[in-house]
């Protein structure tokens, strides 16, 4: 990979910060699976399994981060940037990671992503809550959270192999 220039890799995060928010934005219309609470697809996620492969972990964090509360600021709940936050923590870590591995496609690697994002909310909500009653829903959000994430694996490869960054 190319070393991006410090101003371009500014630019880069501005932008796919904004296009995460509005992926996000754009999901909130998408119905969801209304017996499991939180469920989504996370199409904004896309952007974060770009991010990873084409400008780096630190970028990929600074990233979500930035859409993380902005979104739940003008779109959601504030309180539920403690949520997201503790899944993104844990979801581009186990992708960063994953990534390093041989075995892990671009798919595989944003399974990891869903997989670990679902359990760090999860795990959040428990700590907040006092009450390991929650981890009830591991297993229905651990299942989502690898087809969530096989088909933003998909599209990010996609897009990936369609689209480079250069300095």
């Amino acid at each position: 990979m190319e070393e991006i220039s410090r101003n371009r890799r500014i630019v880069y995060r501005g932008a796919f910060a904004a296009l995460a928010m509005v992926l996000s934005y754009l999901e909130s219309f998408i119905p969801v699976f209304a017996a499991v609470p939180g469920v989504r697809i996370g199409l904004a996620n896309i952007v974060t399994v770009f991010a990873i492969y084409s400008l780096g972990f630190f970028d990929a964090v600074i990233i979500s981060v930035i859409r993380i509360v902005l979104s739940a600021l003008l779109f959601g709940n504030p309180v539920m940037i403690i949520y997201s936050l503790a899944g993104m923590a844990l979801s581009v870590t186990a992708m960063f990671l994953a990534r390093k591995l041989p075995f892990f496609g671009k798919t595989g690697v944003s399974i990891m992503g869903g997989v670990f994002h679902n359990l760090g909310q999860l795990l959040a909500a428990a700590f907040l809550v006092g009450s390991i009653r929650i981890l009830y829903y591991l297993g229905i959000l651990l299942t989502v959270g690898a087809v969530a994430g096989a088909v933003i694996g998909l599209l990010a490869g996609v897009i990936l192999n369609k689209i480079k960054l250069y300095s």
